[in-house]
């Protein structure tokens, strides 16, 4: 249940301190006083000198140069806050010799946690749990000190933790008892992934995973970083430009820019494409070698006439050498037209499919969103003869299907572990949560085991497996999850 608060005043604390919090590497802060627990207030990414030491030997190697940037981006003018915090500890720390253990849970140096302890006697080490605010506030620059009153008053939420309610129990756990780091080399891993997911798809989609797995982001759905896809939103597009075609036979750009966009989203599919038919007048539009042999024609206008498959019979039997090489071969119509009788009467015959170019980017889309969902060969099975759109929205909404299945599964891993405080589950326990918590499918206990066995591959990474002696002592854990798309 979400519950709102009323904050007017900010804490101040250094720019890199409150970047740290933000992105989920830190829960803890050092203000200059001390707060009590329950307060709430905004946080102020303030100028504040550390003059204890240079910022260097303040910050932590892994974290120096997103401090490096977070003191660069202050302006003399305006704060940028985006973040509110509450207070959920306060304690004061005196033991030198807990530092550098300190040192290693958060992004100060140990040198300079001594500092600090030499300057003040002592540290005021605050737990803080942080959420988002939907819009940044911009406010005047405020001397330095330690409380600042906002310009307005803000109602804020809980509704947008950076980290979840568990995960910020398990690293509150390890910051109350100094527990080392589980992972120092992925922190290492992550520090040197910074600039580089700037301007790289891939890093930055590990950074965000490694962050997940470290525990510095929340356990809510991270979609894949994708690169350019938007030529996948014009495939039916194009080839309902092509309609035109009729009326205006100067317009044959058209029909070449559909061939294309179908030939890159059969490639896209995992087909291996002939690059050296490419359509054109007397040419053959589609032929492609893997994983099976596939020939196909792209049809522009308001209708596919009979002789199309006259046409993909006499160029495929061309290419193919021979007509029993072509019998064997899936045969796709591709266009926007609706098929004469003749031709639907001849599609039959001859084993061709025919599909809407609606129907095509829909395949495409699934494939885009959950990356090697397309299983070609099942495909297949459902490029009827004959208008074959209804059969592929079929198999899209199978896939959909076990996909969610899936998805549901690594939800009740997860909630398994957050629920009984245990890191790893049986198949048993596992099958009794998952009849238990109206499933969009009914699996049985070796279904279930199967799919978390699939899951836990190191080629999907949903999940992890320690296998036992047999399959009843199987163990499984949560790692990520699978989001769905809308």
């Amino acid at each position: 249940m979400s519950y709102s608060v009323f904050v007017d005043t900010a804490l101040q604390l250094p720019a890199p301190d409150v970047e740290a919090l933000i992105e989920g590497r830190v829960i803890a802060a050092m203000p200059r006083i001390f707060i009590e627990p329950g307060r709430s207030f905004a946080l102020y990414p303030a100028n504040i000198s550390i003059n204890l030491l240079p910022p260097e030997q303040y910050y932590r190697s892994s974290f120096l140069p997103i401090a490096n940037t977070s003191f660069s981006q202050l302006t003399s003018e305006t704060i940028l806050i985006k973040a509110w915090a509450k207070c959920e500890f306060c304690k004061i720390l005196d033991d030198r010799e807990s530092l550098e253990a300190l040192s290693q849970l958060t992004v100060w140096t140990t040198e300079a946690l001594q500092q600090i302890i030499l300057q003040r006697r002592y540290i005021f080490l605050t737990h803080l749990r942080v959420y988002l605010l939907p819009q940044p506030l911009e406010m005047p620059v405020h001397p330095s000190g330690n409380f600042v009153s906002l310009p307005k008053s803000l109602t804020v939420t809980d509704s947008t933790p950076v980290l979840s309610e568990s995960i910020f129990a398990k690293r509150r756990q390890k910051l109350e008892k100094l527990e080392p780091p589980e992972d120092p080399q992925l922190e290492e891993l992550q520090s040197a992934l910074v600039h580089l997911s700037t301007t790289n798809p891939k890093a930055k989609q590990l950074d965000a995973e490694i962050k997940m797995f470290l525990g510095w982001s929340s356990d809510k759905p991270v979609k894949p970083i994708k690169p350019d896809l938007a030529w996948i939103n014009t495939i039916a597009a194009l080839g309902n430009r092509t309609k035109e075609l009729d009326t205006n036979k100067s317009n044959y750009q058209a029909g070449t820019d559909f061939e294309i966009v179908v030939r890159d989203s059969l490639e896209f599919l995992g087909f291996t494409i002939d690059y050296a038919h490419k359509g054109g007048a007397g040419g053959l539009d589609l032929l492609c070698s893997k994983p099976y042999p596939l020939v196909g024609e792209c049809k522009a206008g308001k209708k596919i006439p009979n002789d199309t498959a006259v046409q993909l019979l006499n160029l495929g039997t061309l290419r193919l050498k021979d007509k029993e090489t072509l019998a064997k071969a899936t045969k796709l119509i591709i266009g926007p037209g609706v098929p004469t009788p003749q031709l639907m009467d001849a599609a039959k015959v001859h084993g061709m499919a025919i599909m809407n170019p609606e129907t095509l980017e829909n395949l495409v889309k699934l494939q885009s969103n959950y990356p090697n969902s397309v299983d070609l060969f099942k495909l297949k099975n459902y490029l009827k003869p004959g208008q074959s759109d209804d059969e592929v929205a079929k198999y899209i909404e199978q896939v959909e299907q076990e996909i969610k299945v899936r998805s549901h599964v690594l939800s009740i891993l997860k909630k398994y572990h957050e629920n009984s405080g245990s890191e790893q589950a049986s198949v048993d326990a596992l099958s009794g949560a998952y009849s238990m918590s109206n499933p969009p499918k009914k699996l049985s206990r070796e279904e279930l085991h199967e799919m978390l066995v699939e899951l836990s591959s190191p080629l999907t990474g949903y999940a992890g497996r320690i296998k036992g002696e047999n399959s009843g002592r199987d163990r499984f854990y949560f790692l990520r999850d699978l989001p769905l798309n809308d």
